[in-house]
């Protein structure tokens, strides 16, 4: 990989896991909180997944009619648009998961480098990555 598309995922990675900070995802407690719609609810989190929505959609709204990335890569953007079987029963999982949890992936890495959650990150990514094996050997390749 050319350094300086190395540069820019290391950038981008750095960005996102402080924003995760930022935002209080890496924070179980308040993740839980947020999910907890009948007790002491935290709606905060709701204003971060809103601008994330909001630059996503830009970003693929920019990105439509272009057939490469500005670094000059082929695009890859999904192209399926179905809800079927394994699309909901993996939202269903993620969101169990992250219900029980209060963690998901990118937290939890971010968790990791900080060495904050203790063995409940440990945990979670060890399952995380059991179930993308899991995944992987009983799927149509």
């Amino acid at each position: 990989m050319p350094l300086i598309k190395l540069s820019l995922a290391l950038v981008s990675g750095l960005l996102f896991g402080c924003g995760l900070i930022l935002a209080g995802m890496s924070n179980p407690a308040k993740v839980l909180a947020f999910l907890d719609l009948g007790g002491l609810w935290d709606p905060s989190l709701a204003l971060v997944m809103l601008s994330a929505i909001s630059l996503s959609a830009m970003a693929f709204w920019l990105m439509r009619k272009r057939q490469t990335a500005y670094l000059g890569d082929p695009l890859q953007l999904p192209v399926r648009r179905d809800i079927d079987r394994k699309l909901i029963l993996g939202s269903l999982l993620f969101g169990i998961g992250w219900g029980i949890a209060g963690i998901c992936p990118g937290p939890a890495l971010v968790m990791l480098m900080l060495d904050s959650g203790g063995l409940k990150v440990i945990v979670f990514l060890l399952a995380m990555m059991l179930g993308m094996r899991i995944v992987d050997h009983f799927s149509p390749s």
